[in-house]
């Protein structure tokens, strides 16, 4: 038996006694936006370093910053100079669960069936936790990695990564490698595996207008002055088409990719049960693209909030003023400034009754991200995709916005960015009840360790 059979088997039968360790790291309820868990944020930080050393990593270590959620990093050299530096990157912070309805203990693993529960299971845990089952396999059955591996995982990552680049200023060390493995990406079903090239930015936007110097009397005024809130309402329809979708700014698809993109298995039923809809809610209509075409290459429009009244603020007067926020997703080659300046152009044209119109970016847009992933790096991550999931992986986009992507595209262009991950349409990622199919981690830990073996082959220097 060659040494990555005899890694692999290994790491496959450790599948289940990690999941012990998963369970123990969600009990932090590591949550990065809430103040109050910011002491939770640095145990869980400590805990990680000192399984990292117990792994068999070296500096393994805590890197903090001035009001900022720490980091922690390792490193194995042992394949000396000659071998290339893969760095893994993971994020043990999770999102929020207040005002959400849980099957279960949104910070304790439960299983049922094929899928595993708690919050951060696999956004990002579970992501980052193959690989360390990977390496524990490596240096028990070999003594050894193929490659020096560096582990690099954020505590910010969910609140949009606002110290990272500072992070990656202070510490070059911990990032400085040969090639990327980011661990917080997707498959495109529980049997295909993905590898993502393309993400969506994120632009948000208040819309405010405003009628009166004062609120009036809705008999004595209605139907003689306009009314902000129902301008409001005609303005923001004007954004979408028909079908709700956004109907500006929209980018020309390639049709060879178009063809591809069919391939992606987003039908119906995965829609339905991915996005929790309703018995009798059907996805929007295809209109000559694909599901995928739409989710990850177009722009799209949410609306956030608005300040029309609330329940218990009713009273019978025209109200002077409103606004809405609006979150727009920004598609992969487009600019926020190409999408703002569409959206604010169509808000302040003829605006009825003349009101006030403005339109107003908010702090915290995040870059769209394309990519094409061709190479060595890419070829040695098919095979090692090949040889645990049966099959190569698609060549997928995200919908979301993930800031971490575009800023490590930007440091390290001349490196070669692998982006894997363990969710699946049904996780759930930033929702209740969300889960880890226990076949994709197992897959995953499978294909780590041919990863790193195909890296280490591909990416080998000359003496």
């Amino acid at each position: 038996m060659s040494d990555v059979a005899k890694v692999a088997l290994s790491a496959e039968n450790a599948v289940e006694s990690s999941l012990v360790r998963l369970g123990r790291y969600l009990s932090f309820a590591p949550i990065s936006s809430d103040p109050a868990a910011k002491g939770k944020l640095a145990e869980l930080a400590a805990v990680l370093r000192d399984d990292l050393a117990k792994l068999g990593l070296q500096r393994a270590r805590v890197l903090d910053l001035p009001d900022a959620h720490p980091c922690v990093a390792a490193e194995w050299m042992g394949a000396g100079p000659n071998a290339p530096t893969i760095l893994v990157y993971g994020h043990f912070d999770v999102q929020p669960v207040k005002g959400e309805t849980w099957d279960t203990d949104p910070h304790a693993l439960v299983r049922k069936g094929d899928r595993l529960y708690g919050r951060g299971s696999a956004d990002d845990m579970g992501g980052w936790l193959s690989h360390f089952v990977a390496m524990e396999a490596w240096l028990s059955q070999t003594g050894k990695l193929p490659c020096n591996v560096k582990v690099l995982l954020e505590g910010e990552e969910e609140i949009g990564s606002p110290n990272l680049a500072k992070f990656m200023d202070a510490h070059p060390d911990a990032f400085e490698s040969d090639a990327m493995v980011l661990t917080d990406c997707e498959n495109p079903s529980v049997d295909i595996p993905g590898l993502t090239v393309s993400l969506r930015g994120l632009l948000e936007v208040e819309v405010a207008v405003a009628s009166a110097k004062s609120d009036v009397h809705s008999g004595l005024w209605g139907n003689i002055v306009p009314d902000p809130a129902t301008t409001l309402i005609a303005l923001l329809a004007r954004l979408v088409d028909a079908d709700g979708r956004l109907a500006l700014a929209r980018r020309e698809i390639d049709q060879a990719w178009l063809a591809t993109s069919r391939d992606v298995p987003l039908t119906p039923d995965v829609i339905r049960a991915g996005a929790r809809l309703l018995d009798g809610v059907s996805p929007l209509p295809d209109r000559g693209l694909s599901p995928a075409a739409w989710a990850w290459r177009q722009p799209a429009v949410t609306v956030l909030s608005t300040t029309f009244p609330a329940p218990g603020s009713e009273k019978n007067a025209i109200r002077r003023s409103c606004s809405a926020k609006l979150s727009l997703r920004i598609a992969p080659g487009q600019t926020s400034k190409q999408l703002y300046d569409a959206v604010a152009a169509e808000l302040s044209r003829d605006v009825p009754g003349g009101l006030t119109v403005s339109v107003t970016e908010l702090p915290g847009a995040a870059s769209s991200w394309d990519y094409v992933a061709k190479g060595p790096a890419f070829d040695a991550a098919d095979r090692a995709y090949e040889a645990a999931w049966g099959r190569r992986p698609i060549r997928i986009g995200i919908g979301g916005s993930i800031p971490f992507v575009a800023l490590f595209g930007e440091r390290f262009s001349r490196l070669p960015l692998v982006l894997n991950g363990v969710i699946d349409p049904e996780t759930g990622a930033h929702g209740p009840n969300e889960s880890m199919h226990v076949g994709v981690y197992a897959k995953t830990v499978k294909a780590n360790v041919h990863l790193y073996a195909e890296l280490a082959r591909a990416l080998v220097k000359s003496g």
